[in-house]
Formats: C-alpha cells, sequence, structure tokens
C-alpha cells in the first residue's frame, strides 16, 4: 500500500545516507502501481525473426515494393510511422547514402546515414513502383487521385507484413528492436535519446527494461 511504499523509501534512503550500504540512493525505484505499469519492456524482434522478415518471398509487386522500402526505415533507423510518412524525396540523398528525418517528436531534425539495404529498397520503390506524379512525398498511395501515405496507412502495412513472422507483433516492434541492438552495441542511453527522436530520458530509460545488464549497471553499477 501507500505507506508501506513510503517507510521503504525512508528505509532506502536511511541506507544510503546513514549507514553508506547502498553505493546509489534506490528510494527513487519504489514506484506505485500506476508508474510500475507503464514499465512493461517493449516488445522486440529477435535475430531469427528478423532474418525471416527480410526473407518473405516478394513478387515484386509495386506495393510490396513501397511496403519493403518502409521496413527498411522502421528496422535500421527506429522510425516512427509517422515520421516514415513525413519524408519527402528531397530528404534522401543517394549520393551520400544520407537521410534527413525533419519531423521528429522532438522537433529536432536530424540527418542519418542509411545502410546499403534500406538505399537499394528505396531505390527500387522510387524506380519500380512509385507513382509518376508530382508529390515531393516519398510514399504515396498507388492509384489515383494520388496523395501522401497517411502514418496510420504506414503502420497497417508494415504491421501486415510483419506479421507474417509474428502475428503478434506491430509496426512499432521495428522501432523497438533498433533500440534493443543499439544497447546491445553499448550505445549510452544519451545516444539512444537523441536516435530514437525522444524529448525526455524518462521516455527512453523503458528501453533498459529489455537489456537486463545494462538496467543492472545504470541503477546498480554492478557489472555481471
Amino acid at each position: 500500500c501507500r505507506h508501506n511504499r513510503s517507510y521503504l523509501r525512508g528505509f532506502l534512503k536511511y541506507l544510503f545516507l546513514n549507514r553508506k550500504i547502498t553505493k546509489r540512493d534506490l528510494s527513487a525505484l519504489v514506484m506505485g502501481p500506476v508508474n510500475f505499469a507503464n514499465l512493461n519492456p517493449p516488445k522486440f524482434f529477435t535475430p531469427e525473426e528478423i532474418k525471416k522478415i527480410f526473407s518473405i518471398p516478394t513478387t515484386y509487386a509495386a506495393r510490396e515494393l513501397r511496403c519493403m522500402a518502409m521496413v527498411h526505415l522502421a528496422y535500421s533507423l527506429g522510425l516512427r510511422p509517422k515520421e516514415i510518412a513525413m519524408i519527402c524525396l528531397d530528404d534522401v540523398c543517394f549520393a551520400k547514402r544520407e537521410i534527413c528525418i525533419a519531423q521528429r517528436k522532438s522537433l529536432n531534425p536530424i540527418t542519418l546515414p542509411l545502410p546499403e539495404a534500406a538505399v537499394k529498397a528505396i531505390a527500387a520503390y522510387v524506380i519500380g513502383a512509385r507513382p509518376k506524379t508530382d508529390l515531393r512525398a516519398l510514399f504515396v498511395t498507388l492509384f489515383v487521385p494520388f496523395r501522401p501515405l497517411t502514418p496510420a496507412s504506414v503502420s497497417h502495412d508494415i504491421t501486415l507484413h510483419i506479421q507474417k513472422v509474428n502475428p503478434n507483433a506491430t509496426g512499432y516492434w521495428l522501432r523497438h528492436t533498433y533500440a534493443q541492438n543499439m544497447l546491445e552495441s553499448d550505445a549510452s542511453i544519451f545516444e539512444i535519446k537523441q536516435m530514437m527522436g525522444h524529448d525526455s530520458l524518462d521516455t527512453t530509460r523503458k528501453y533498459l527494461f529489455i537489456h537486463t545488464k545494462l538496467m543492472r549497471k545504470v541503477l546498480f553499477d554492478e557489472t555481471i
């Protein structure tokens, strides 16, 4: 109950300040049920599932080429459906293998390197599937009247594709997998915040719960 949590916080603070038993003040880790409910670990794909996602047979139809370009962006850059929907042709530099993401949740545009596989997927879509239109949006509908894809359409298409591998998956699993890969490569929480486009470290911290070793290192200064 609330009173017990208060007593526990006081005891942990006492161990830290008065007895010097703990290396850090652990009282802040004692949370109520509402806060704890928000710490459910994000779902992500295993390496084996990722291989299957990019090995799904394709007919190279226009819709499939468009979808694969979006899947590559979500996986290799951790982009949200809204960010993918807002990409314009002018944001992609094939020569430099870079992409400018202007519409970030934190309102800070960022230029990111494009992996070779993502460059090829985008090029295949632009050359082989994107309709001839004056629209500057990278991802557009395939039939007249042409319109930019909405974030909901981006999420829907990605979800349909990845559910061929995991029926419970959603489009955000690829974004979570990107964060997991950064954690595994020993990126700092500040680097992850920047690359994920978070406006608060509190949002980024939830990804520590999918990396037990890093979580314990950050919280308890432990080496496992």
